[in-house]
């Protein structure tokens, strides 16, 4: 299936090959890299060992989880316990590689177009979102699965005899959640992607607010991919000279975006305030375990981070050079007449819808514990915390300063440079 457009004064008919068959390819594609790279990460951190053949459904619990959806923790333990469980972390590396493709999918029919109605992006969109929606229901029904707990019991049986066996956990997902959320991310990436996209056209009404939102929202997802290209090289490095290769390639392909993205922030000068308890944990450098692994809140920042190693330090210079490139792309891709002043306003509310986004996205939630008689946790030492949350209206504020100093650096540096709309004088 397929529709005409007209484009351009000349009225000249485009063939805008995005029916049917080009959603189904897009979404597919996108669930594809979705799944490689969940399975592959799962496989690397050592989940294929779980019991009763649950690594397929773990596998679509995570894709679920990446794609915005609900998955709810869930336990029995008997008449007279109870477990109770929760966790809330997106991993973001499985986001990424689907956002990207899915993003990709829905940009290749718009390609050499100028303008396009708003009726006909929203149709288009519409049909992507269809067999998405199938794809959540699929996932949501593939992603559960149920596990037997062994409880270290010092009563000598007692405990599990009144338990009635052995604690259980599992997880299942939210479907009518998952599909609200899992449609959001899906409009989310594609508003996303248009914005992004020089060549994606525009509703004729909207062409005008191009030159002020284009240039930097290209910027800042090119910062934001900067920071997971950064972090790729020394995963691989580290995974090259200091061994742990499987766990190093776990967080790669699991949470890599989550760590460098934090550690963006932090090098924004932010902080942020988390704790790990107990024999969990999720997959972190060793020096910010170290700082999470107190009997109380602790606060994460470049300083208390410095004091178990020195060399995060470096994280600010390198977060200052990469704001700084990120404006001057910015500055590159705006048209010749705008102001420093300008760029700098542009650049600071984009860095604070950036850093917002990092603070949204990025945090981490996660407990479970079994209780007796609803008195504390039992089971020896099986329950279990970790949190990671930022403090906010600090991180916006440095956000913006930023981004005026940097936005403002950034345009100075382009106005040296020829770029697009400027007319060069011929003085001969």
């Amino acid at each position: 299936m397929s529709e005409q457009a007209t484009d351009g004064p000349t009225g000249t008919r485009h063939s805008a090959k995005h029916g049917w068959a080009a959603a189904l390819a897009a979404v597919l594609a996108g669930l594809v890299a979705m799944v490689v790279t969940a399975a592959l990460g799962l496989w690397a951190a050592g989940a294929t060992g779980l019991p009763g053949s649950a690594f397929p459904r773990v596998v679509a619990a995570v894709v679920v989880m990446a794609a915005g959806g609900s998955v709810e923790l869930s336990g029995n333990a008997g008449e007279l316990a109870r477990t109770h469980a929760d966790i809330s972390v997106l991993p973001l590396s499985v986001t990424l590689a689907g956002a990207l493709v899915i993003a990709a999918g829905f940009l290749r029919p718009l390609r050499h177009r100028a303008i396009a109605s708003g009726r006909e992006l929203a149709g288009w969109a519409g049909r992507l979102a269809v067999p998405w929606v199938v794809v959540l229901v699929v996932l949501s029904v593939l992603a559960r699965q149920d596990f037997e707990i062994p409880v270290q019991d010092p009563t000598g049986g007692i405990i599990e005899g009144i338990l009635g066996g052995g604690p259980t956990v599992g997880f299942r997902t939210d479907v009518p959640l998952t599909l609200l959320f899992g449609v959001l991310w899906l409009a989310g990436v594609l508003v996303l992607a248009v914005l992004v996209s020089r060549g994606a056209p525009l509703p004729a009404r909207l062409v005008r607010f191009q030159e002020s939102v284009r240039p930097a929202a290209y910027a800042m997802v090119a910062l934001l991919l900067a920071c997971v290209a950064v972090g790729v090289v020394i995963g691989l490095v580290v995974a090259a000279t200091r061994g742990h290769a499987a766990e190093t390639f776990a967080v790669i392909l699991l949470g890599l975006p989550n760590l460098v993205w934090f550690a963006y922030t932090l090098g924004l000068g932010a902080s942020w305030e988390g704790k790990v308890d107990g024999p969990f944990g999720l997959p972190m450098p060793h020096v910010l375990a170290e700082v999470l692994r107190t009997p109380d809140i602790s606060t994460v920042n470049i300083r208390t981070l410095a004091e178990h190693d020195g060399r995060v330090w470096w994280t600010v210079a390198v977060a200052a050079v990469l704001t700084l490139g990120a404006a001057f792309v910015m500055a590159l891709r705006s048209p010749a007449r705008m102001r420093a002043w300008q760029h700098a306003l542009h650049m600071a509310a984009a860095l604070l819808l950036t850093v917002l986004a990092i603070c949204l996205l990025a945090r981490i939630s996660a407990h479970y514990g079994l209780s007796l008689l609803g008195i504390g946790d039992i089971g020896g030492g099986l329950s279990g915390e970790v949190s990671l949350r930022p403090n906010t209206w600090t991180a916006l504020g440095l956000a913006v300063l930023w981004g005026l100093v940097t936005g403002f650096l950034g345009g100075l540096l382009a106005s040296r440079r020829h770029r697009r709309g400027e007319v060069v004088e011929d003085r001969t």
